[in-house]
């Protein structure tokens, strides 16, 4: 199955909201034809009525991906929407936070092909990164064709087991509220030290913007990175001995607060 077959059989999208839009519009703008893509939404937006897409319940018999994309909260009231794809030859795919493959396999039937992806938010500019993993029923062609589909909304991974996706909900599910707040104390300590507010929030902006895209797109490694900046006895050295303290700098309040939200990933799929 390739995009050829997504755009003559169809593809389901349920729930389109902020992830599932910058989904749709990447397919769209890769040239998945409107006419082809099917959403249910109780509430669309006036952006998606202007897509050209199927708007409703309503949806093909037999279509090759049904990607749910709503919130775990509502997933229990949604997935009956796609009770009757389940067992057959659509590929089911899920952005749902917390959900594991085991949900889907037994409200929708446990033949079911289904792929378990977790995206980050960053996804909203196409600078997502997203994990994947499938159950039994899917093979590397599934695999290659959700990577299609999640490519509009970033970089992919797969991983080699489930039980990894706790983590990648730690690292990198979560982790852009972690850089967030580093913006928002970088640019106070910046206010600390006699910076006007607005100055010290576009200094803090910019340096973690420009210091993530360097550290993509560099050949050396952020350890190397970091060396390449760090003047002997300079301002830098005198911030990072503070920064990688071993005990209360960044390397072990990461660590603890990576574990806390693995924990929580954990509890949470329990519930």
């Amino acid at each position: 199955m390739d995009m050829n077959d997504v755009a003559k059989r169809g593809l389901v999208l349920l729930g389109c909201g902020k992830m599932g839009s910058a989904m749709l519009a990447g397919w769209l703008r890769n040239g998945l034809p409107p006419q082809s893509v099917w959403v249910i939404d109780p509430h669309p937006s006036d952006w998606l009525k202007q897509q050209g897409v199927h708007i409703g319940a309503e949806t093909p018999e037999n279509p090759a991906i049904a990607l749910i994309a709503v919130k775990p909260q509502m997933m229990k009231d949604a997935l009956p929407d796609l009770r009757s794809l389940g067992n057959g030859s659509t590929l089911v795919i899920s952005v749902a936070a917390g959900t594991p493959i085991a949900t889907f396999e037994s409200m929708l039937g446990d033949q079911t092909p289904i792929i378990r992806a977790m995206p980050n938010t960053p996804a909203a500019i196409g600078r997502g990164i997203t994990a994947l993993i499938g159950n039994a029923r899917t093979d590397e062609d599934d695999l290659d064709l959700a990577e299609a589909l999640l490519w509009s909304i970033g970089q992919t991974v797969r991983l080699e087991h489930e039980s990894q996706m706790d983590a990648v909900t730690a690292v990198s599910g979560s982790g852009p509220a972690y850089v967030f707040h580093l913006i928002e104390a970088l640019a106070a300590a910046g206010v600390a030290e006699g910076l006007p507010e607005d100055m010290a929030m576009t200094l803090a902006k910019a340096t973690v913007g420009g210091a993530g895209d360097l550290a993509e797109n560099a050949d050396e490694d952020p350890r190397q990175l970091r060396v390449n900046v760090t003047s002997p006895n300079g301002t830098t050295q005198a911030a990072l001995e503070v920064l990688m303290n071993p005990e209360n700098g960044f390397p072990a309040l990461l660590r603890r607060a990576v574990a806390a939200a693995a924990n929580r990933s954990r509890e949470l799929s329990r519930e």
